[in-house]
């Protein structure tokens, strides 16, 4: 298996980064062009722009409603779509389409893109994944369409949910609507519908699978308890939080009845760890909100999903070694099963690169742009957990903060750790030097 790997002309790493860098360019391109906008657009903006809908995050720093032709907004859907479910799985479908046979090499890059152990079962993965992103989300355009249709018409309505629906499965946040979804913050078929499709995005396609073949939480894989039980529980604790900090503030829930309030409690309780929706002003916030919404975006989603952040299960992992040290315990453990050590450092390893990594860029923001602080933190964070979240400074940024957060959200798609074997050299060593103690804390 090492010689074959050794073989492969390009690293799967690479590969990965270069199909999104490839969208990126091509939409960056597509969107310059007279076809896509109402009117001319700076190159920076383009590649914002395109680097926001192919790493699926939904920061923008125009309308996209009003400035996208219709041709635009579809190059925005494809783009949104093909970076939610990644450019090789699309290339595998084709090949499968066509009746040609997927080489090792490329089920080598499937499995680095899906996060999975084995190159086993690869096909049958992406087979399970194009029938259940097309029929969720073919089932949701309806319901959303029959919804949307007496207020907006028979083919806007359609068309609107069709958006909606690919941009909120695929954690993007994109919204044609100039205000996001702040208009229907009260309407239940809206909320659920694509919350639903959010937080089912990012649980991650393996999750899914394993739901689907093993109905008992017995026969689930340790990976699936995590994210089942932790989703659980972070969702309930982030919808009491927004309830608890915003409730009496005139500016967001105040105003709202107790069900409209524990509505959008729930909308944004939700959205920060995947889609980047809203149904209220974030710029409206308290503080200590929007710093918990920080953390939120931070954390991320699942593994192999459509979103991105540190991930939920990394968080967890680094949690319960926490814990596993404060009882004395050499291993984490949950579930009756142990977590290997291998696993807990490259949880370390995910994120302390990852934490580095946001603050140097909140400084290089804060360097290059005249804003508060606090907008602009939310800003870079917002961006490496490709949410799409704002306090509403997205277009006040520069052409050099632009390409700033053009480079997090990229790096926040593809993964911190896939940078960084891009840009090192990785070789294993057989040897070890002696133990030393070294005082900390």
């Amino acid at each position: 298996m090492k010689a074959i790997k050794k073989r492969m002309k390009f690293s799967p790493p690479l590969v990965i980064a270069g199909s999104f860098a490839s969208l990126i360019f091509l939409g960056t391109l597509l969107l310059k062009t007279p076809f896509a906008t109402t009117h001319a657009i700076s190159w920076t903006d383009a590649l914002f722009v395109a680097t926001s809908a192919t790493t699926v995050t939904g920061l923008s720093v125009f309308d996209p409603g009003t400035t996208l032709t219709t041709f635009g907004e579809i190059l925005l859907l494809i783009l949104i779509q093909f970076g939610g479910i990644g450019l090789m799985t699309f290339a595998v479908a084709v090949l499968m389409l066509f009746g040609k046979k997927v080489g090792f090499q490329n089920r080598i890059y499937l499995q680095e893109s899906f996060n999975q152990q084995s190159v086993g079962g690869m096909i049958k993965l992406v087979k399970l994944i194009f029938i259940f992103v097309f029929s969720i989300e073919a089932v949701a355009t309806l319901l959303l369409a029959l919804h949307w249709m007496p207020r907006f018409g028979l083919g806007h309505g359609l068309y609107l949910a069709l958006f909606h629906v690919v941009s909120a499965f695929n954690n993007a946040g994109f919204s044609l609507f100039p205000d996001n979804l702040m208009q229907f913050a009260h309407d239940p078929i809206v909320n659920l519908v694509l919350s639903g499709l959010f937080i089912l995005g990012g649980l991650g396609f393996t999750v899914v699978m394993d739901l689907h073949y093993k109905k008992s939480f017995r026969e689930w894989s340790l990976h699936t308890k995590i994210m089942i039980v932790s989703t659980i529980v972070v969702n309930v604790i982030s919808i009491l939080t927004v309830f608890l900090l915003e409730y009496a503030n005139p500016a967001t829930l105040g105003a709202m009845s107790l069900p409209e309030k524990l509505m959008a409690s729930y909308f944004q309780g939700v959205t920060p760890r995947t889609a980047g929706f809203n149904t209220i002003n974030y710029g409206d916030m308290h503080n200590s909100t929007l710093l918990f919404t920080m953390l939120l975006m931070f954390i991320g989603a699942g593994s192999a999903s459509t979103a991105s952040g540190i991930k939920l299960t990394t968080f967890i992992i680094v949690l319960l070694t926490t814990i596993a040290f404060l009882k004395g315990r050499t291993e984490p453990e949950v579930f009756g099963r142990s977590i290997k050590i291998e696993t807990v450092i490259r949880s370390l390893a995910i994120t302390t690169i990852s934490l580095l990594l946001v603050i140097f860029f909140i400084f290089l923001l804060t360097v290059s742009e005249k804003l508060s602080f606090l907008p602009l933190a939310f800003e870079v964070v917002s961006a490496f957990g490709t949410v799409g979240l704002s306090m509403g400074v997205t277009n006040q940024i520069s052409d050099l903060g632009e390409v700033f957060l053009s480079i997090v959200m990229f790096v926040g798609r593809i993964g911190p750790l896939t940078l960084f074997f891009l840009l090192m050299k990785v070789k294993k060593v057989n040897y070890r030097y002696p133990y030393e103690q070294v005082h900390t804390g």
